[in-house]
This record gives C-alpha cells, sequence and structure tokens, in this order.
C-alpha cells in the first residue's frame, strides 16, 4: 500500500495530463513518456507492442510520420525547458503514439504491477482532459448566448435612445409662430 502512494506521488495526474498530445485529431502519448511512467524502457515497451501486434488496432496505436516527429520537435525547443524535456535521442524510428485505449493495452501486455498501477492514472488523466475540454464547450457555448442576450438589448437600447433624441430636438426646435388670423367674418359656402 505504501508503495502505491509512493508511485502515485511521483506521477500526479497533472503531469500525467501534461504528456498528453494531440496528433491527427487524437489524443494520445508518445511511446517515450509511457515508457517512463510504466518503468521500462521504450525499447522494450515497442518490443511488446510488436510481439502483441494483435492488440493495437490503429485505433490504439499509430506511428507518427517524420513531419509530425519534426513539428513536435519544434514545439518542445519552443516551450519552457523546466515543462517537458523530451529524449528524442538517437531513435531509428519515429515514435508510436498510444490512444487513451492504447496505452491501457500496452500495460496489460507488460504485464507488471507498476504498469498496471500507473494505467490507472493515465486513464485518470485522459478523463480529466476529457473533461476539461466538455468544460470548455460549455462555457463557449454559454458566452454565446450572453453575447447574443446582450446585442439584443444594445439593440432594442439603441432604438430606445434614438426615440428620446427625436423627441428631445422636438421640443428644441422653435415652435412655429402661430398664423394671423383675419379680423373680421368669414364666408362659408
Amino acid at each position: 500500500m505504501g508503495e502505491k502512494k509512493h508511485v502515485a506521488a511521483l506521477f500526479p495526474i497533472d503531469a500525467i495530463t501534461s504528456r498528453i498530445l494531440v496528433v491527427r485529431g487524437q489524443k494520445v502519448m508518445l511511446d517515450m513518456d509511457l515508457a517512463v511512467l510504466y518503468g521500462v524502457t521504450t525499447k522494450r515497451l515497442n518490443e511488446q507492442i510488436r510481439r502483441n501486434v494483435d492488440r493495437f488496432p490503429s485505433d490504439f496505436v499509430f506511428q507518427l510520420t517524420v513531419q509530425e516527429v519534426a513539428f513536435l520537435r519544434s514545439q518542445f525547443a519552443t516551450s519552457s525547458p523546466g515543462l517537458r524535456q523530451r529524449a528524442w535521442g538517437g531513435r531509428r524510428y519515429s515514435p508510436y503514439a498510444f490512444t487513451e485505449h492504447g496505452a491501457i493495452m500496452a500495460a496489460m501486455v507488460l504485464n507488471s504491477a507498476r504498469a498496471i498501477e500507473i494505467s490507472v492514472y493515465v486513464v485518470r488523466a485522459f478523463v480529466q482532459q476529457r473533461d476539461v475540454l466538455l468544460a470548455s464547450k460549455e462555457l463557449a457555448k454559454r458566452l454565446a448566448e450572453l453575447e447574443s442576450r446582450i446585442e439584443r438589448k444594445l439593440s432594442s437600447h439603441d432604438q430606445a435612445i434614438a426615440g428620446i433624441l427625436d423627441a428631445i430636438r422636438q421640443l428644441m426646435a422653435p415652435p412655429e409662430p402661430p398664423k394671423k388670423r383675419r379680423i373680421g367674418f368669414m364666408q362659408t359656402d
């Protein structure tokens, strides 16, 4: 039990969440990050993936293209050094990207107590990101509704102010001089 607290303290959910990237429109974790979390080398993780290829369909894991790797490297080079340190090293192959389901399956094929334990935290990190995304979508929807209401009110207020200004202009206009009445009788037909 004490070791579980130790492992959880090593990898808080926020630290795991910061390792989740969006590639090809999917939230993924790179093989090097999963290997660190699961306590194995990247080479060992990828060996297990190749040995159990039937358990990893393309919606669980995929290999990054050269362009995707170059883009990610440029992103990490511009971020602050303490935020994310990557050991790209002298890799011969492009990294693998694991979806939430792929990360869980990787823990299962590694079959180590640490990998299984950490996979729970990995799932929680993916769920936390999904919740944040849903909350931000809801917030954006509410903001759009509020903006629409304010625009409608401003429009009606603008009309009311224009009406008040017209009334003030009419009051400020000098009155027309009264028509002079003729003296005498008027003949009616």
